[in-house]
């Protein structure tokens, strides 16, 4: 009795020093990842050791608590590597070229509809997930159109931000990949409740845009829509095309980019290289669309973990669109960047997370921060993460939100019984979602400003409201078909 007593003395004694540490690797991570001083693998792996062996522990002790992480997030890791290298593998195959061309052609010379278009197209240019994928195709396939309307670029870059925010909450995106390892859940459970909601932004951005390109039509006029200047507009768009290709084949690693080499499309966003031409499919098409949706409908049904379903598809899909041993390679590698560098995050993550938990930081972290939290407060954690989650995404990127932020929000509502599944899935209603096409603590941002060339600070303030609203309503969505709750959660 005496031994248990003094165990639990030394452990109140510890509780201080466990969540000053514990603030302090939140605090640290946060400001390297924040200053981009170092890599996110770099800070979430060698800080919270560093913080563990100050506060008194063995390397062999947290050697275990990294093991026990790593093994909470081997099946997000697997599920996004395949993920990024099965949808990698149908737009070299060309699935998604019918779709933007059709899209492009729809939208014929009234703003509104281009804007819908524009929109529409972002949406399904988003399927994989990689917000640079989005915006090299949706930017030069609608900026031309834009232009020779007159059109605002701001109304071109708003447009696509909604479109590839909305999308952005799939399982295989990367902040539900974040979440799913931060909650320990599987992703698709955190992203099918959310469909509902999903489905509702979705249609509310196509709203949006809709209403954007009547503003726009009346801003330009009807004497100008009539009448235009097509011959300096003409060379305008060819510079413009011009300019889209180069971009796109600097982004691809610069090969192949002398004119001898590209073969023009009807739009900006089909120029191929001779390389990429080579690696169409276009009489497997129909056979990829439906392995796709064969794949998307057994995701949301649930017949099997996500990780073996993007498993299995991305072995049919390689075998089918291209067999061989040296094709089947030079896919995988092909895609092998993004995927790694995405994969190692997450095991990094996964090892920041289980030293944290081992070592028992989180919990008397969460014990201080409710002490100081007002009791009726928590329980609204969910819906607080919700309503902030796109004015957040300007101050912290996925890395530092998901992996900083969200565990101490976890780990408080569980002092009051609210639920981590419910705060993480409030949080990718806004956070680095809807909130990621403004956010400047990401690389694709970047992209998306540069290729439409418009004013970083003008495009953030023309998405700003757009994107917290999309957020809000399906926040809202949300609320209503319960996946979210306002009360104490279990």
């Amino acid at each position: 009795m005496t031994r248990i007593t003094l165990e639990g003395t030394r452990a109140r004694r510890e509780q201080p020093m466990l969540a000053w540490s514990g603030f302090l690797t939140i605090g640290v991570i946060l400001a390297l990842l924040l200053t981009n001083r170092v890599a996110a693998v770099v800070a979430l792996v060698a800080v919270p050791i560093i913080f563990a062996l100050i506060t008194g522990y063995s390397l062999g002790e947290i050697g275990g608590f990294v093991s026990d992480g790593l093994g909470g997030v081997v099946g997000v890791t697997v599920m996004f590597v395949f993920a990024i290298t099965y949808f990698g593998i149908m737009r070299d195959a060309g699935m998604f070229d019918p779709i933007i061309k059709r899209i492009v052609r729809w939208a014929g010379n009234a703003p509104a509809t281009i804007c819908v278009a524009t929109t529409a197209l972002a949406l399904v240019a988003h399927l994989d997930g990689a917000g640079a994928t989005t915006f090299l195709v949706t930017i030069p396939a609608m900026m031309p159109l834009f232009d020779r309307l007159g059109m605002s670029r701001l109304t071109l870059t708003v447009c696509v931000g909604m479109g590839a925010g909305t999308m952005n909450l799939l399982p295989w995106a990367g902040p539900t990949a974040r979440a799913a390892a931060t909650t320990n859940v599987s992703a698709n459970d955190l992203w099918v409740p959310l469909i509902p909601a999903q489905i509702v932004g979705m249609l509310a951005a196509l709203g949006i845009a809709w209403f954007l390109g009547k503003r726009e039509q009346r801003r330009i006029g009807t004497t100008r829509l009539e009448s235009g200047t097509r011959q300096s507009v003409d060379s305008e768009k060819k510079e413009t095309s011009a300019v889209s290709a180069s971009t796109a084949a600097e982004a691809r690693g610069g090969e192949n980019t002398h004119p001898s080499n590209v073969a023009q499309s009807e739009t900006a966003s089909m120029v191929l290289t001779a390389e990429e031409s080579e690696l169409r499919r276009p009489k497997l098409l129909w056979f990829n669309a439906l392995l796709t949706l064969v794949l998307l409908v057994c995701l949301v049904v649930g017949v099997a973990p996500p990780e073996m379903l993007f498993l299995m598809a991305a072995v049919i899909a390689l075998v089918v669109n291209y067999p061989g041993l040296k094709k089947q390679t030079a896919r995988i590698e092909a895609h092998a960047t993004g995927a790694m560098l995405m994969a190692t995050t997450l095991l990094a993550a996964g090892s920041f997370l289980g030293v944290l938990e081992g070592s028992g930081m989180i919990t008397a972290m969460a014990e201080a921060t409710a002490s100081a939290v007002p009791a009726g407060a928590a329980p609204a954690l969910p819906l607080i993460a919700g309503l902030l989650g796109v004015p957040l995404s300007l101050l912290f990127g996925p890395d530092a939100y998901y992996f900083g932020v969200l565990p101490v929000l976890n780990a408080l509502g569980a002092q009051y019984g609210v639920s981590a599944v419910e705060i993480a899935q409030a949080s990718l209603l806004g956070q680095e979602t809807v909130g990621f096409p403004i956010s400047p603590l990401t690389g694709s941002f970047y992209l998306l400003v540069g290729l439409a060339k418009v004013d970083i600070g003008k495009h953030i303030r023309a998405l700003f409201g757009w994107a917290w609203l999309l957020s809000i309503i399906m926040l809202v969505t949300a609320l209503l078909t319960g996946v979210i709750s306002i009360g104490v959660g279990s």
